[in-house]
């Protein structure tokens, strides 16, 4: 009998133990911002095709967040803008989407703050190029919020930047780009 209890353990208890939480892909979204050095800016959307968050019981253990990088949007502006713009950002002076369909959030570690929020070390891959990145998730009932900024420059999106190019003036666009996260489920 306690041979039995013990097999039953081993098979079911994980399954107790261990969960993954799934999000809504059509609900949830990050919204981009990009800024040039005056006080233009330009943002817009991004969707994911996969969006998980890992738990043993109720402890966070990882995540690992897929964009579909084909979703950008731009939510600035409309007409012939919208639809140069969004072109733009997918060729090869910014995301290379034809090359690089997908950008990847993956866990690194995490430290569960006072407040109930986490901060996640994480590794973020853009055009196959994975840098570290820190930020914090904010729990929300079944949702989560995060708010992350990453220099593009790291993943080889150099356009109009300071660090690249000289004599820009006010073509200069900051590296920093600016992400706010909202996962619902």
């Amino acid at each position: 009998m306690k041979n039995l209890l013990y097999l039953f353990s081993l098979i079911f208890l994980p399954g107790i133990l261990f969960s993954q939480s799934s999000f809504d892909l059509e609900k949830s979204k990050i919204k981009w911002t990009g800024k040039k050095i005056t006080t233009e800016s330009h943002w817009g959307s991004l969707y994911f095709s996969e969006a998980n968050l890992f738990f043993d019981g109720l402890d966070l253990i990882k995540g690992k967040f897929i964009v579909d990088m084909n979703s950008m949007t731009v939510d600035d502006i409309q007409g012939r803008g919208k639809e140069r713009l969004e072109n733009h950002l997918r060729n090869d002076d910014f995301f290379g989407v034809s090359n690089h369909k997908e950008a990847i959030l993956e866990f690194d570690s995490k430290s569960e703050l006072s407040n109930g929020e986490y901060s996640v070390d994480a590794n973020l891959t853009i055009k196959g190029i994975t840098n570290p990145v820190v930020f914090k998730l904010k729990p929300k009932g079944d949702s989560y919020t995060a708010n992350l900024i990453f220099d593009r420059t790291k993943f080889n999106v150099n356009y109009r930047s300071g660090n690249f190019f000289e004599n820009l003036g006010d073509r200069l666009i900051l590296d920093e780009v600016e992400l706010a996260v909202t996962l619902v489920k």
